[in-house]
């Protein structure tokens, strides 16, 4: 699959998820290249007034609204005239189906959005994934379906990689250095982390993101769940894929190679940039964001993780090797034990705790079908609730 935009046509696109950090900023790359974009239909979980608004301003033809306590929002009747309103649980899926877009940008937080994944890669559409889950969680599943240059990664990491790895033979790959900047408690011990609170860690050093992926840039769960995407995404052993403390976030990821060259990808800390790569690809556009001035970096830093301390990311390395489900129940578990931290009913350590024990309880086997995932999920969410109200 090579360029998507049709003759004398602008790129069609569907933002699954646009009212979350990922989708305002997609949104915000279709304003900047308005001329090569078409943004065609929308869908938001609850944000019916924000999901209106954008509704209004890019003349959709159709939105989705997925919370079914909000499909009767009153601003629901302000949509635009002739736009077609999809509502309930799988209003996302039934967006990711329709022919009537080019490229799809999967931006929904969680396992939600493994389904969406799913429907576009079953079409001829290129999937924009910005949803870790769906890797995490439905690898096994998802890549088999995905034809050369149909799914291409939004996370600036993912992204990094598959610019380093094009034009090369990934054969020749030796092995990943996947960045990430610490969060905000670099170099803490487990100890020292037992008191930080959900203020502490809703403050990112770096990136401007949502509530539940900050978290988990916090506990370094992001990470490991990123190790196990790459995985999926390149074909390549988790023992070839290894964590690197980049502070300044300017490396955004590197591969080196068995002939011992690196190529390092470095940029702004700004997701349009891989956002807008997903829609271009493989063109390049201007840049919606500020550049870097070399001159001024001043310095370039690199650290290995600490596993003890920040256990998530050893978590999530079992549960990669394993493969199987194991990685469905450390997804379901992270975001039910994340959701309790965010709202004051459990401590930070607390969420690998929640992680362990769940794994710990599960008995892997192969994955071998979305409702599988999905009775996978449900026990996982039930058993992590549970493990909760114990430790409370």
């Amino acid at each position: 699959m090579t360029s998507i935009q049709g003759e004398g046509r602008r790129t069609r696109v569907a933002i699954l998820g646009c009212t979350g950090s990922i989708g305002t900023q997609a949104l915000d790359v279709c304003r900047q290249h308005a001329d090569k974009l078409q943004v065609v239909a929308l869908s938001a979980h609850s944000r019916t007034s924000d999901l209106v608004r954008y509704a209004r301003e890019f003349k959709v033809s159709y939105v989705g609204v997925t919370d079914e306590s909000h499909t009767d929002d009153p601003v629901l009747q302000e949509l635009p005239q002739g736009c077609e309103l999809v509502s309930g649980p799988h209003a996302a899926v039934e967006l990711a189906r329709m022919d009537a877009c080019d490229v799809v940008l999967v931006a929904i937080v969680g396992a939600a959005g493994l389904e969406a994944s799913h429907a576009v890669l079953s079409g001829d559409r290129r999937l924009a994934l910005a949803n870790k889950e769906s890797l995490v969680v439905g690898g096994d599943l998802l890549m088999p379906l995905a034809a050369p240059g149909q799914l291409l990664p939004v996370d600036s990491e993912h992204g990094a990689i598959f610019q380093c790895l094009t034009g090369e033979d990934p054969r020749e790959a030796h092995c990943i250095w996947l960045t990430c900047s610490g969060g905000p408690f670099f170099g803490r011990t487990a100890k020292e982390l037992e008191c930080v609170t959900r203020h502490d860690a809703l403050a990112h050093p770096t990136w401007n993101m949502g509530a539940k992926i900050t978290i988990d840039s916090a506990t370094l769960m992001n990470k490991g769940l990123e190790r196990i995407e790459v995985m999926h995404l390149f074909g390549m052993g988790l023992d070839r894929i290894n964590v690197l403390i980049q502070r300044e976030s300017k490396i955004h990821s590197m591969v080196e190679f068995v002939d011992g060259s690196v190529i390092a990808h470095l940029g702004a800390s700004d997701m349009r940039i891989p956002i807008q790569y997903a829609f271009s690809y493989p063109e390049r556009w201007d840049t919606p964001a500020p550049r870097v001035d070399f001159r001024k970096l001043g310095k370039l830093s690199f650290d290995a993780p600490d596993m003890e301390a920040f256990r998530c990311l050893k978590l999530a390395e079992i549960a990669g090797e394993l493969r199987g489900t194991m990685p469905c129940v450390l997804n379901a578990a992270n975001e039910v034990a994340v959701d309790a931290f965010l709202h004051d009913r459990l401590g930070f350590n607390g969420i690998a705790a929640v992680v362990q024990t769940c794994m710990d309880a599960h008995d892997r086997c192969d994955v071998v079908s979305l409702e599988q995932l999905r009775d996978v999920d449900a026990w996982a969410r039930e058993r992590a609730e549970r493990t909760i109200c114990l430790m409370a």
